[in-house]
């Protein structure tokens, strides 16, 4: 090899070379690949809700009585006599320009319609994610670290026995408890509605029962873990105070696997918020397409799909970000590079 081929520089790399190269680079690829086809999913999805429902759908919404004249103009009013893939390009373009149809109930827009309910289901999806995450991580690290070792094998059995059957406690059923024991017979929180500031309370507490109790037998498993690794053994013999111990060594190396568990909780609780809104009468979205459903409102059942569908994936997407500025070695290179 020559003197010149050792100091002849390297060709620059190009911008797209260079973001492929870094870490942040190839995860934002990745991930927005991922986005897109979940997104191209949900919508191949929500548009075939109404191709594929048994009969015809302009019947379902005129009844067994409407003349055939009726039926070929609403059919002909909701283009479902166009082939199936100009339908679908139709679906597209109202997509793209934020045009989701018209209620059938209400005549207005699906768009203006889902304004004005989301706010209620994001507020008890949120607030619910909220109280899991600020219950479920101090009771499981309390647990994890109260039983470590084998130690009081009794308190470690009856969280995990306990834990297990409200992790699958239904929703519905948590509801209606509450609505019975605080809303009817103590009487000191409202039973539905949202016309008191603490309308929110059962619902939120309802929604969070089951998830909060699942996420903190992850907590307590991964504190198990955590407190084995070495550098945790050397901090307690380093005498460290308990505060500083576990708050600033053990719970930062717990918050990667209790974030990807609490993002597909609350992607989880978007729909579970259904039937808690059914429940305790809120306006949201997850009561309303269930009155959608009941007088076969088409577009306004797409519309709600794919706005909790969305919400879902964009959520998904925000855990991993999060969990990338956390610990790197998420982003699926090294933490060194």
């Amino acid at each position: 090899m020559t003197t010149t081929e050792l100091t002849t520089p390297a060709p620059p790399l190009g911008i797209g070379h260079r973001i492929a190269r870094s870490t942040w680079g190839s995860f934002a690829l990745s991930r927005l690949g991922g986005l897109f086809l979940s997104l191209a999913l949900l919508v191949v999805l929500t548009f075939l809700i109404v191709p594929l429902i048994p009969g015809d759908p302009a019947v379902a919404i005129l009844g067994p009585d409407a003349t055939p004249e009726a039926v070929a103009a609403l059919r002909k009013k909701l283009n479902l006599d166009l082939p199936l893939y100009e339908q679908f390009v139709l679906y597209l373009q109202g997509l793209l320009s934020l045009d989701l149809g018209n209620s059938f109930r209400f005549g207005t827009p699906v768009t203006a319609l889902i304004a004005t309910k989301l706010p209620y289901t994001a507020q008890l999806a949120f607030a619910s994610i909220l109280v899991v995450i600020l219950v479920a991580i101090p009771l499981g690290m309390l647990i994890g670290v109260l039983t470590r070792g084998g130690r009081r094998p009794a308190l470690a059995l009856g969280f995990g026995t306990v834990a297990g059957f409200l992790a699958s406690f239904p929703g519905y059923v948590a509801a209606t408890l509450l609505v019975v024991v605080f809303g009817l017979w103590l009487k000191v929180l409202p039973a539905g509605g949202v016309d008191s500031p603490f309308a929110f309370v059962l619902p939120t507490a309802a929604l969070a029962f089951g998830p909060t109790f699942a996420v903190a037998r992850v907590v307590r498993q991964e504190t198990y873990m955590v407190l084995e690794q070495d550098y945790l053994r050397t901090a307690r013999g380093r005498r460290l105070s308990t505060l500083r111990l576990y708050l600033r060594h053990a719970l930062p190396n717990l918050l990667t696997s209790t974030l990807t568990v609490s993002g597909l909780i609350l992607a989880g609780l978007l729909g579970g918020a259904i039937v808690i809104e059914t429940v305790f009468s809120i306006p949201g979205l997850g009561n309303e397409v269930v009155n959608a459903i009941i007088v076969k409102d088409y577009p306004l059942i797409q519309g709600i799909v794919l706005t909790i569908g969305g919400l879902a994936i964009l959520i998904n997407l925000l855990i991993d970000v999060i969990l990338g500025v956390i610990d790197p070695r998420t982003l699926g290179g090294s933490s060194n590079g």
